[in-house]
């Protein structure tokens, strides 16, 4: 049985579910896949989850296997399913001599010249082939056996690259690509049949035949595709035959496969090609769902040397199943204007894209609109997909990359502590709102571009932001800087195929207890935590920890309910106090978390993150008051990079975002520099609060919130600082609890070195100080210098300077 298993993973939807196939506690199974396919893994269960940008960069997943190799030992089984992922699955089972199809077994069935001359050599019909490494090979090929002929890649996918030469002005006119080696074949004009099934090594299991309606050659012009499975019993024995000498001249051991013929007008059969993989498009779902049988956990089982399930000899099914494909009537990168499904009786299920979903392509995965069919004969089932070709449209719009384009933001928050932010971005990109309530002070940055929804119904602000991009060419973009709308915002962002942190990083950073557990896995330097939902687990949590401990709700924001505890009695009134704390906007999650005692400075580290690269933008100094409570009174940005912490910091930084599986966004994330070496509060997927962005600017001169906008719209961010400055923003808190009369910073503004002096509560406000209030402000006072020194000097004078008055409460 295997031990560490590591599955190279690439689909976004749920083609394979490895938690059923593979006993996670049992065995370490780890997943090397992209941000968008991460989503369906079980990332709780595996023992560790490393990111690419793409499984087909060889070097970046060779890196990824490095690290997971160094941190729970050699693989001992690669599992890839997906057709582009086999070549170098292959040669890693070479290179760690693991079991399983190694790059000789897989060579003649991913060239498909050395396949087409296997199948000759073996006495099975397959069109004239040749290699064709320039013009006059081709030109000479169509001459002994005629044109059309077809120019392809010698190892493609999903008829990528397939050109169709009719003429000598074509063929002398075709442009060779300079990356791939070609071959030319006999284009033939028969029905294009395809077999999708098991080898067990001896011959075949379980197998099914279909009949394509238009071609995969026809899809890559725009034209639907479709395909119904075959009733035909007398063509299905031949079909049999066929496929069983095909794979048996061609595989090694067992395998599932993809065969594709070629059917005649007299009934003659001709092999196109076999892949050693599920079909594509619908295949795994209808196999699933129509016929009780997993391809994928059947493949799963062959490369990991387990029992494969589902290896029977193929009955008559029940049922006949169908799919089709609809691709956009735009060539991507292209906005989807509107949907229409179908009329009538029609699919079982259906994958269809938003309205102003951004498509650009990348397989049938992501080829448009998605219909699955099923009935009780061939020709009910093509009666079904033919009157959905013909009802079902993809209307869509063409998006040009080049241009500016349009930023959605999500939720404004309130104009002191996000005006600047929000005005920052209107300098840079066109601005629109989505927010709950009617527009107000926003409107000189977003002008009509505004739509009113309830931000707390996903669905309907999707369908907000989709109506502000949708008269919009250029390319589209959504952010939020409310911790209440992470999730949700990263979520509109997938259903519109926007450039955004993924729903579920966004969550393990909302969920404290998701995060401790992934940077625990992963041994990132953390807390040692515990979760209780009693006083009496807070107790023993403590003395296990050893006190004093911090004791925190797990899901909310600003702080609140977090407390610092020594004695038993301080510990039982701090649970209480977690347990029973609300932040407006947000879900509270079951249990508190009692956690160790970080002591040493904190810091919080605001990070771009692009493409997996996660860079470093400002570092401020968190200035903290109210204890026991943990109220963030003041912050300082000062430069960093001469500090002694300044390395291992970036690392442990880096190494947070690796676990926690962030790879696009800006972050910010909180640090306590302890004796031992920097640990990790927490990491939020959003931008800094507080006025932190502010200050980076003001210190650095580089703006985190252009560095937003640009991740945003899928641009490489700007974030070389041309200064090296300090810059302090200090709070100002009433000293008891009271209704502000009235509030002055005249005189505070205008003292040197201060650049900003804001009014945080109007007259009538009603302050409570910590804990039983949050963020009982006054005013922040914003000041530049060239050490921290002077910004101290500079807000000491500013603070005295502030004139203010309240009505004590009771």
């Amino acid at each position: 049985m295997p031990d560490h298993v590591v599955i190279i993973h690439r689909w976004t939807d749920r083609y394979a579910d490895y938690a059923a196939y593979l006993d996670h506690a049992a065995h370490r199974v780890s997943y090397l896949t992209t941000e968008r396919a991460a989503r369906h893994l079980p990332v709780e269960q595996a023992a560790a989850v490393r990111l690419v940008d793409s499984t087909e960069n060889a070097k970046a997943v060779r890196a990824a296997l490095d690290a997971l190799v160094e941190r729970l030992g050699p693989p001992t089984r690669i599992v890839a399913l997906q057709e582009t992922d086999l070549d170098l699955a292959a040669e890693l089972r070479g290179e760690f001599d693991l079991p399983g199809q190694r790059s000789a077994d897989l060579l003649p069935l991913r060239d498909k010249l050395l396949m087409a001359q296997a199948l000759d050599a073996a006495g099975i019909a397959v069109p004239p082939t040749a290699a064709a490494p320039d013009h006059e090979s081709v030109a000479a090929f169509a001459a002994r056996h005629g044109r059309p002929v077809l120019v392809k890649p010698r190892r493609g996918t999903a008829s990528a690259g397939i050109a169709r030469l009719d003429t000598p002005e074509a063929i002398a006119a075709y442009e060779f690509p300079r990356d791939a080696e070609m071959l030319v074949q006999t284009w033939l004009p028969h029905q294009v049949l395809h077999v999708d099934g098991v080898f067990t090594g001896d011959g075949l299991g379980a197998w099914r035949a279909s009949r394509y309606l238009n071609t995969c050659l026809e899809f890559t012009t725009g034209a639907v595709l479709g395909s119904v499975e075959i009733d035909d019993g007398e063509l299905l024995t031949r079909i049999g035959e066929i496929a069983a000498a095909t794979t048996a001249a061609l595989f090694t051991g067992p395998s599932v496969f993809h065969l594709e013929l070629f059917a005649s007008d007299t009934g003659e059969l001709t092999v196109l090609e076999i892949g050693a993989r599920p079909g594509g498009a619908e295949v795994p779902f209808i196999w699933r769902e129509v016929h009780g049988i997993d391809l994928m956990a059947a493949a799963v089982a062959h490369q990991t040397g387990t029992e494969d399930r589902s290896a029977r000899p193929g009955a008559v099914p029940a049922q006949v199943a169908g799919w089709l494909l609809v691709p956009p009537t735009a060539a991507t990168p292209c906005r989807v204007r509107a949907v229409t499904s179908h009329q009538g009786a029609g699919p079982y299920a259906e994958v269809l894209p938003e309205v102003g979903a951004l498509l650009s392509g990348g397989g049938y995965e992501h080829a448009g609109a998605r219909f699955r069919f099923r009935g009780n004969s061939s020709a009910e089932v093509e009666a079904a997909v033919r009157r959905t070709m013909r009802d079902a449209a993809l209307e869509c719009t063409p998006v040009d990359p080049g241009t500016p384009g349009r930023l959605v933001v999500v939720g404004c928050g309130n104009p002191p502590y996000r005006a600047y932010a929000l005005a920052s971005l209107a300098d840079r990109v066109t601005t629109a709102l989505v927010q709950g309530t009617d527009i107000d002070w926003q409107r000189p940055y977003v002008a009509d571009r505004f739509r009113v929804a309830d931000t707390a119904d996903t669905a309907a602000t999707t369908r907000a932001v989709a109506g502000l991009l949708a008269g919009d060419p250029g390319p589209g973009a959504v952010l939020t800087w409310d911790e209440t709308l992470l999730e949700s915002t990263a979520e509109i962002a997938r259903r519109l195929g926007l450039p955004h942190m993924t729903p579920e990083a966004a969550r393990r950073c909302r969920d404290k207890l998701a995060t401790r557990r992934l940077l625990d896995a992963a041994r990132v330097p953390s807390a040692r935590f515990r979760q209780v939902h009693t006083r009496e687990e807070a107790l023993a949590a403590a003395e296990e920890l050893g006190r004093p401990v911090v004791v925190k709700p797990r899901a909310l924001a600003g702080s609140i309910g977090v407390t610092l505890a020594g004695d038993p009695g301080e510990v039982s009134r701090a649970y209480e106090q977690a347990a029973g704390s609300s932040f407006p906007g947000i879900q509270g999650l079951s249990g508190v978390i009692v956690e160790e005692y970080l002591s040493g400075p904190e810091i919080s580290v605001d990070c771009a993150v692009f493409d997996g690269a996660v860079r470093i933008v400002n570092v401020a100094h968190k200035r903290l008051g109210f204890a026991p409570h943990f109220e963030e009174v003041g912050h300082l940005v000062a430069p960093w990079r001469h500090e002694p912490w300044a390395d291992e910091m970036q690392s442990v930084v880096t190494d947070a975002h690796t676990a926690l599986g962030i790879r696009t966004g800006l972050t910010h994330t909180e640090l306590r520099l302890t004796p031992t070496g920097p640990r990790v509060v927490e990491v939020n997927g959003r931008l800094g609060g507080d006025f932190i962005p502010l200050l980076g600017t003001l210190a650095t001169g580089v703006d985190p919130v252009a560095a937003a906008a640009d991740i945003a719209l899928g641009r490489a961010p700007q974030l070389t600082p041309d200064c090296d400055r300090c810059a302090e923003v200090r709070f100002v808190y009433p000293d008891s609890d009271g209704t502000v009369r009235s509030l002055d910073l005249t005189a505070a503004a205008a003292e040197p070195g201060i650049v900003e002096a804001v009014p945080l509560a109007a007259p009538g406000t009603r302050l409570l100080l910590p804990p039983r209030g949050i963020v009982p402000r006054l005013a922040a006072l914003v000041a530049v210098g060239d050490t921290p020194e002077d910004c101290a000097a500079t807000l000491d004078g500013a603070e005295r300077a502030v004139r203010h008055s309240l009505t004590p409460l009771p």
